[in-house]
């Protein structure tokens, strides 16, 4: 979360001064009717009461009486290729960025370009899913929560994903074979459907659904929008209590 630094601290002094000020030199003047003994007021009591009250903003930030740590949160979105996964975070992410808590957003597709040759095996994409795994794990022992996007196809990486971070949340972008075929404006469903790409979900290889998501979305059936403003509301209840 955000610090509140000194400077902030005391250019709230001064606003707050400059109106409660402003209306003490009204009173006096009104009940003295003296110019000069209402801007002396004033000006004393500006002075000392603008110390006084960074004094006491520097004493509560001490305090953790009535403070609340919001928990870091693992947002993992997973779906057969082109099921609508990153559209849908994309949103998610930017939404939540309004409400100033600290957030990363990781895809695949960032991932393994910056981790080339992973390849796409059972085992290779489980060795993978681990890999981000301790990603996350650092990033929330800094308090930092996650948008996550992987198809992620196996249930054993997903529960390996479940049992490594804190507050882990599956959304399923759910899609049949078709609507993610007809979405597929990259044409890798005709490359895996011709053999040139092996080892893809759906196609040549398999996608297990998952049995415990936490939220299913039918993406042929509710915008992107529509999704996301869903998910927000799911975190918003459960995670992100201000």
């Amino acid at each position: 979360m955000y610090r509140e630094t000194n400077t902030r601290s005391l250019a709230k002094g001064f606003s707050w001064r400059f109106f409660a000020t402003s209306v003490t030199v009204v009173i006096v003047y009104i009940f003295f009717g003296r110019l000069d003994l209402a801007i002396a007021a004033g000006i004393v009591e500006t002075i000392s009461k603008v110390a006084l009250y960074y004094v006491h903003e520097k004493i509560w930030q001490r305090v953790r009486w009535g403070k609340k740590k919001l928990e870091p949160f693992n947002l993992w979105f997973t779906g057969l290729p082109m099921s609508g996964k990153s559209t849908i975070a994309d949103l998610v992410y930017e939404k939540l960025k309004t409400y100033q808590i600290p957030i990363e957003r990781l895809d695949s597709k960032d991932i393994r370009d910056l981790i080339p040759g992973i390849g796409y095996s059972r085992e290779e994409r489980n060795r993978h899913m681990h890999r981000v795994g301790h990603l996350i794990k650092t990033l929330q022992n800094n308090s930092i929560s996650t948008v996550a996007s992987f198809v992620s196809p196996y249930r054993e990486s997903r529960k390996a994903i479940r049992e490594m971070v804190k507050n882990n949340v599956v959304v399923y972008i759910k899609a049949d074979i078709e609507t993610c075929k007809a979405r597929d404006y990259k044409g890798v469903y005709a490359k895996a459907m011709s053999g040139e790409l092996q080892n893809f979900s759906g196609i040549n290889d398999v996608y297990e659904e998952p049995t415990h998501a936490e939220i299913i979305i039918e993406s042929d059936k509710m915008s992107a929008d529509e999704a996301a403003e869903l998910i927000v509301r799911y975190l918003k209840k459960h995670y992100i209590k201000i």
